[in-house]
């Protein structure tokens, strides 16, 4: 049985990675951060299933800026395969707390790769990057464009990207970088646009809510479905060699296109629920993200499937059934029954 050590498993892509692996045969192990208030709930459903629960999931507690505890924890572990998802992820966040979002999302990275070095470690490392990293570079973006990050988060994520790199260069790591674009689901953070729309359309069709606010609704980007993200950061350590991939769909939509295909599912017109608020804008906005993804293709396989308007429609259902009891936990996962 393959062991896997995932930190952010309480995120949205590592509870679907968690998932996944589970599904395959895998022993999974899981960083969480010491809070007073619960944080699992992304992976409840996983906790309460007594087959999964002490068997082949388990949780530790730890940080990635606690650099003793992760040599402890790899030593402890034994992973085959390390997935680094914990991050401070959220862009405009980043713009109001730039230190915490170097420490985690930039420093947490070299931190957990030195864990594996001094530890002596031959685990396989995947990690985390945006396409955040692009920035201000025009559309299409693959491997070769260059970066040019418009956030602290950005930033962050480039000094990560380069230090994976520079461990598999100057150590012989098995250090790959996942550079995936826009990935939404029904467990996306409520403060993230999209999630923020869904969940919007559905308290507005049930007349909780009169009103979204929304800040740059011109932006571009290529929204994907996580729990196809995941499966390509499995896929990507499972590749002869480690290299670099772009993870994305390929498509554009502008935030109003999102808009107007969820009011649409609903048979609502957005014009009449969306005010523009500046309060939601970015210091420095990225005006388009558009990723391509045919090395990926080429040499892993993977390829997106549901794209932008049946996200949009999945993340909708699956908002109006969370408001009438129905839960969105195990909502169309398609890699854990």
């Amino acid at each position: 049985m393959k062991k896997a050590l995932i930190t952010g498993i309480t995120g949205q892509d590592g509870s679907y990675l968690a998932e996944l692996l589970i599904a395959k045969g895998y022993e999974v192990h899981g960083i969480v951060r010491r809070s007073s208030l619960p944080n699992t709930g992304r992976i409840d459903h996983l906790l309460s299933d007594a087959d999964i629960a002490d068997s082949v999931l388990f949780l530790h507690y730890g940080d990635l800026s606690d650099s003793s505890r992760l040599v402890s924890l790899v030593t402890q572990i034994q992973p085959d395969e390390v997935y680094n998802l914990a991050a401070q992820s959220h862009v405009r966040v980043s713009f109001d707390e730039p230190e915490l979002t170097g420490e985690t999302t930039g420093l947490g990275s070299v931190k957990l790769l030195e864990a594996l070095r001094i530890s002596g470690s031959p685990a396989r490392f995947y990690q985390a990057s945006s396409s955040e990293m692009f920035g201000a570079s025009p559309p299409p973006q693959n491997e070769e464009t260059p970066f040019y990050p418009r956030s602290p988060y950005g930033a962050a994520k480039v000094y990560s990207y380069w230090i994976t790199k520079n461990y598999r260069e100057s150590y012989g790591m098995f250090a790959t970088n996942g550079i995936l674009f826009n990935h939404e689901s029904p467990r996306r953070g409520e403060t993230f646009v999209t999630r923020k729309i869904t969940k919007a359309v559905a308290r507005i069709r049930a007349g909780l809510q009169d009103k979204l606010h929304l800040g740059n609704l011109e932006a571009e980007r290529d929204w994907g479905y996580a729990p196809e993200y995941v499966n390509a950061m499995w896929m990507m350590l499972q590749a002869d060699q480690p290299d670099d991939f772009v993870v994305a769909t390929g498509t554009r939509y502008s935030v109003k296109e999102f808009v107007e295909m969820a009011f649409n599912h609903v048979g609502l017109s957005w014009e009449k629920y969306v005010d523009f608020d500046e309060r939601y804008l970015r210091p420095a906005e990225v005006d388009s993200l558009v990723g391509d993804s045919a090395k990926a293709a080429s040499l892993t396989g993977w390829k997106a499937k549901v794209l932008t308007p049946e996200l949009a429609a999945i993340m909708v259902d699956a908002d109006i059934a969370a408001l009438e009891g129905a839960g969105t936990q195990s909502i169309d996962n398609p890699y854990f029954g």
